[in-house]
C-alpha cells in the first residue's frame, strides 16, 4: 500500500475495480466521478485487442491511429481527453486543497495529455501501470505534471 498524501477531496472513477482499489487504499469515502471513467469502448467492451484484431482489423487500426475515430460505436480518445480536461478545469480546479483521485488508466493518460498541453495523438504513447502515482499540480489553465 503506497503512502498517500493527505487530501481535502477524494474522488474515484465509478468502475468496480477503481472503487475496490480506493477501499483498499483507505479511501472508501471517495466520491464517484463519472467524468473519470475509462474510454467507452462500445461493442468492443470486454473484448481483448487480439479478439478485435481478428474480427475487425481495419477498424482497430483506424481506432489506434486516429484519436477522433470511434469505430466501436463508443467514445473516441479525443472525446475522452475532452471529458477529463473538462473535469480538471471545472470540478478539480474549483476546489481548494489537495485532491486525490483513483482513476482508470485511460483517464490518467487523458489528464496527462491535458496537463502537458500535447496533442491527443500522444495519448497512446503514455503507459500507466496499475497503482501508478501521477501528480498534477496547478489549476485550470496551468497544470503541471510532476514525475518521481
Amino acid at each position: 500500500r503506497p503512502d498517500l498524501p493527505v487530501a481535502s477531496h477524494r474522488f474515484v472513477s465509478p468502475s468496480a475495480r477503481c472503487r475496490r482499489t480506493a477501499e483498499e487504499l483507505g479511501l472508501a469515502d471517495a466520491v464517484a466521478q463519472p467524468e473519470l471513467r475509462g474510454c467507452a469502448a462500445g461493442r468492443w467492451r470486454g473484448r481483448t485487442l487480439d479478439e478485435v484484431a481478428a474480427e475487425e482489423p481495419e477498424a482497430l487500426m483506424a481506432w489506434l491511429a486516429d484519436p477522433a475515430a470511434a469505430p466501436h460505436g463508443g467514445e473516441s480518445v479525443r472525446q475522452l481527453c475532452a471529458r477529463v480536461a473538462g473535469w480538471l478545469d471545472g470540478t478539480a480546479a474549483g476546489l481548494t486543497g489537495r485532491v486525490l483521485v483513483v482513476a482508470e488508466p485511460d483517464a490518467v493518460r487523458a489528464a496527462a495529455v491535458h496537463a502537458l498541453g500535447v496533442p491527443d495523438q500522444v495519448f497512446r504513447r503514455l503507459d500507466v501501470p496499475p497503482l501508478a502515482v501521477v501528480e498534477l499540480t496547478g489549476r485550470a489553465g496551468r497544470w503541471n505534471l510532476r514525475l518521481g
